[in-house]
């Protein structure tokens, strides 16, 4: 294969001979240099004096008196400029964001040579712009005139307006902005390439011949400086394209023009190409070519082992050749992981982006800490923010206590914690001090970056092996360059007045923006780049990912100030321009290649519509030889329902007899809820009481049905601790009385939420959000309820408050006798007359009538699981006192009527129902189908296997290792 380059190298020297010490050599961009000098070195076996190499930008910018301005600087100048001509109130940073929209048309501009007088002339003086017939084309005064329409007197809008009158001040803003810029010494680019060409002087010029080599559309200053040094006798020209595109016969009348050759075309009749036109005609000739359809992007990425594989990779500086082409510069990650071992060397064009670095994170982190994360009223922070900062892998190796101060801040649930609970060591010390102001802010972020620079102290020959630590030390010193730049323009006042937040987002573009160059030999190795780094270059294999319509060509075009039918009329950029250089690359790069394979994604996901480019549908119908068409498809199934059972093992038992055993553990026991767990799912029991799962702590500002509860019978908790100070006995005026007092009842609740939910000390005022205020007037109401209820009952005699109940049993197991607990803890027992009442407090969910006894152990959805444990603590109970027992549930969401009663019923559907004031009366059976169950438990027989699918499903902690 032979390339463009080489065929350059070869006409070069084959026309200058060895000396080209007074020849510059022009790109579009810095990369073809490289491998155009391997070319040019090959062409001859002496040593040649090579020319200088120069992209287009730097060359313009050797040329300018002004150094390129620095981007938010520039933005900055515009903003003074534009409150002068305005005399507008706005702020910089409402301003920031569409001046650099500004600058970029400014720009576009002056690299067309526009005539900004004209351009920016006022909207009503259209006049002024017709008659001047010389200056415009027919198709430019159509254009305009199509936009003026819109900017009749009669069809005048307030939007209109407004853009009418800022119309008017564009251009003294732009002639005012670049006086200003030029007195200052610096400027955009455009800015300087129009200078360079109006103040151009060819006989000053450094070179006797500029080679300009691979260019495709040219604006107007290009077009300029070309012809200018062309007729100056200074200048060459190469051009790279083929004729598939550029004289491709078509009996259409008129002849069918490709978008592809259109700029090329135009360049030819000015600038004559140095080679032959006889050696671009290699595009018809038969290749293979296919087209591979993926469902989405990864797979695309994990084909290519299979591409390489099938390429027969040459070893060494040949596989240079080959070609991994990314229109969707985000698959870049994913196709470094999927690169086989193979492949020794891989020059990679387009850098890493900052962004996946872990430095990024950490300074995100840092920053919302001290901007979002900081309440200054409060003088607080935001637990969400001192997480992200205290579980970030830097700071976890540069503090030995931020594991420790997250578990505790979990187990507090502390969602606004004080800096001072948060300096546990000396490192934390300086993260968690407040910073005040931007200047403060981003001097602190430096130092938090250099921190950060002794974990990559590596000895000199760790270094080479250590990739990852070479990259990450690279962006570390990359993101402190821009986090300094950043600093330096706030002291020099630059950004003076900035908002934070404003200040936050132009960090946050400024990083993500950012790149880390990968270093290495770019001429060696696959190549793996973006479409704009294939400019120049040819490869014999190639494949090109993520050729979906979206992607090559672009969607959408760019915002701006000026309409699509001025910069149409004054010959600015448009779609259309975009478009057909997208086009040219496309073609461009397969004209040369012998093996092509164009892959697109099928998925519709966002905004991938999930067809391919237009370019692939354009060639299917151009190309003269067979296309493959071809499409990925996973090599797996969809994985059936699994059932999972865990079969019992006599060492499964044996470390649950040895767990439970009363006499080796006395705080072993069986709870309720534990025995609720078995009977609605033995392996939901399994993993949680048998395994030992469960889930991690966290810090939530929700409050579930749990923690509600919890607050609840707190509050209630304390309501009857102060009732009964002075005795037991609870009587009527003394709830009457606490229910006027309604500050009083306020105050049981907030001492509830600051000991189950807020984990303050008492001294300590939380802070509700709305709705943990909201549930805080909400438990007031209920526990006001439960007063009204115990008002109806009253008076009566209060035995205990959350009071724990045990009992040793007995029972048989595979590893002969064992005694067990059983128990937990009772809500509330009182007492009247003769009757000891069991009351389990509910606030959620709805009272039932279980038929008999084997209702309660038989595992069914919607097994009263409630009147379960309240008379589990009512057969423990009828073995420690005289008294009839009586279970009772109390809904308090239930309970606003007067004839509400909280005694359980017992009875079949349809028929009588019995209240249960006596459990005595099924003490026997219960506790015989209570033995019954302890022993299956432990039984060999009774794996721990999944239930039938259920609602409670929806809200099992294991439902993802259950993959119900």
């Amino acid at each position: 294969m032979e390339t463009f380059l080489q065929l350059v190298a070869q006409d070069l020297y084959k026309k200058t001979g060895n000396d080209l010490s007074r020849t510059v050599v022009v790109f579009p961009n810095k990369r073809a240099s490289l491998f155009f000098n391997e070319q040019l070195a090959a062409q001859s076996d002496r040593p040649l004096w090579s020319p200088t190499y120069v992209s287009i930008s730097d060359l313009f910018r050797q040329l300018s008196p002004w150094k390129a301005g620095d981007p938010i600087r520039l933005v900055c100048e515009l903003y003074r400029v534009f409150r002068e001509e305005t005399k507008s109130e706005e702020t910089l940073d409402d301003f920031y964001f569409w001046g650099e929209l500004l600058i970029s048309d400014f720009d576009d501009v002056d690299k067309n040579l526009v005539d900004a007088d004209r351009l920016f002339g006022n909207l009503q003086d259209l006049k002024n712009i017709m008659d001047i017939p010389d200056y415009l084309s027919q198709e430019q005064e159509e254009a305009i005139q199509e936009f003026f329409r819109n900017f009749s007197i009669e069809k005048r809008t307030e939007l209109k307006e407004k853009f009418i009158s800022l119309w008017d001040k564009l251009g003294d803003i732009y002639r005012h902005y670049r006086k200003r810029l030029a007195e200052l010494g610096i400027a955009y680019e455009g800015m300087m390439y129009r200078q360079v060409m109006e103040e151009l002087n060819t006989q000053r010029l450094d070179y006797d011949r500029y080679v300009f080599v691979g260019f495709n559309v040219l604006n107007r200053v290009e077009q300029a400086f070309f012809l200018r040094l062309q007729e100056a006798g200074k200048a060459w020209f190469y051009w790279d394209y083929d004729v598939f595109y550029t004289r491709r016969p078509s009996e259409a009348n008129p002849p069918y023009k490709h978008e592809a050759g259109e700029f090329i075309l135009r360049n030819l009749k000015l600038f004559p190409n140095q080679l032959p036109e006889s050696c671009l005609d290699v595009m018809s000739r038969p290749k293979q070519i296919r087209f591979l359809s993926a469902p989405t992007e990864n797979a695309q990425a994990r084909f290519l082992p299979q591409w390489m594989k099938g390429l027969e990779l040459p070893e060494g500086a040949q596989q240079k050749e080959n070609a991994v082409v990314l229109c969707n510069e985000a698959m870049l990650v994913p196709v470094l992981h999927t690169l086989p071992e193979e492949v020794k060397d891989v020059n990679i064009t387009m850098g890493f982006p900052l962004a996946q670095t872990p430095v990024y994170s950490y300074i995100n982190a840092l920053t919302e800490l001290q901007t979002d994360g900081y309440r200054a009223d409060s003088g607080r922070y935001v637990y969400e923010a001192v997480m992200a900062v205290l579980k970030h892998p830097y700071v976890r190796q540069l503090s030995a206590e931020a594991e420790k101060l997250e578990r505790r801040l979990t187990k507090d649930n502390r969602f606004y914690p004080l800096p001072s609970e948060l300096k546990a060591d000396a490192f934390l010390e300086q993260v968690f001090t407040p910073q005040n102001g931007q200047k403060a802010l981003c001097t602190w972020l430096t130092e938090r970056i250099k921190d950060v620079s002794v974990l990559y102290r590596n000895e000199p020959e760790e270094e080479g092996k250590d990739i990852f630590g070479q990259l990450y030390r690279e962006s570390l010193f990359k993101s402190y360059t821009l986090v300094n730049r950043l600093l330096n323009l706030l002291e020099t006042g630059e950004l003076e007045g900035v908002r934070t937040g404003t200040l936050k987002r132009l960090m946050n573009r400024l990083l993500t923006a950012a790149n880390i160059p990968f270093h290495g030999e770019p001429a060696i190795g696959m190549q793996v780049m973006g479409v704009l780094e294939t400019r120049n270059l040819d490869f014999k294999n190639l494949i090109v990912l993520s050729l979906n319509e979206g992607q090559l060509p672009k969607a959408g075009g760019e915002s701006s100030f000026i309409p699509y039918n001025l910069r149409k009329a004054f010959g600015m950029t448009t779609i259309e321009h975009k478009n057909a250089v997208y086009a040219y690359y496309f073609y461009r790069l397969m004209q040369r290649a012998e093996n092509v394979t164009l892959m697109y994604n099928t998925s519709t996901d966002g905004l991938n519509r999930g067809e391919m480019s237009r370019f692939m549908l354009q060639f299917l119908v151009e190309w003269p030889h067979e296309i493959r068409r071809e499409y990925l498809e996973a090599g797996q199934s969809p994985q059936a329902e699994r059932t999972i059972r865990v079969e019992k093992t006599e060492e499964m038992v044996e470390r649950m007899c040895q767990r439970y055993n009363v006499e080796k553990h006395p705080k072993a026991f069986f709870s309720p809820s534990a025995l609720n767990t078995y009977l609605d799912c033995r392996l939901r029991f399994y993993y949680r009481y048998v395994a030992g799962l469960k889930l991690p702590e966290e810090v939530t500002a929700e409050i579930d049905s749990a923690l509600f509860g919890t607050i609840f019978h707190r509050s209630a908790e304390l309501v009857y601790t102060e009732l009964t100070e002075h005795g037991k006995e609870i009587r009527k005026e003394d709830l009457e009385r606490l229910l006027k007092n309604e500050v009083k009842l306020q105050g049981y609740v907030d001492r509830a939420f600051k000991e189950e939910f807020f984990h303050v000390p008492e001294e300590e005022q939380p802070e509700y959000n709305g709705t943990q205020l909201i549930h805080a007037r909400v438990i007031a109401s209920y526990l006001r309820q439960l007063l009204r209820n115990d008002l109806n009952y009253a008076p009566f005699s209060m035995e205990g408050m959350e009071q724990e109940v045990k009992e040793v049993m007995e029972i048989d197991t595979p590893a002969g006798k064992l005694k067990i607990q059983i128990g937990g803890t009772i809500d509330r027992m009182d007492s009247k007359d003769d009757t000891l009442r069991i009351v389990d407090y509910k606030t959620g969910g709805a009272p039932k009538t279980p038929e008999n006894i084997t209702q309660l152990f038989t595992p069914a959805e919607g097994r009263p699981n409630y009147i379960f444990q309240t008379f589990l603590y009512a057969a423990i109970l009828c073995r420690k006192q005289a008294k009839k027992v009586a279970p009772a549930l109390l809904y308090i969401h239930r309970a606003a009527q007067d004839t509400y009663s909280p005694v359980i019923e017992m009875g079949a559907a349809r028929q009588p129902k019995q209240p249960v004031n006596n459990f005595s009366f099924y003490e026997d059976e219960f506790r015989e189908r209570l033995q019954q169950l302890l022993e299956e438990i432990f039984s060999l027989h009774t794996p721990f296997d999944q239930t039938e699918q259920t609602r409670q499903c929806e809200y099992c902690d294991f439902r993802r290792l259950c993959r119900r």
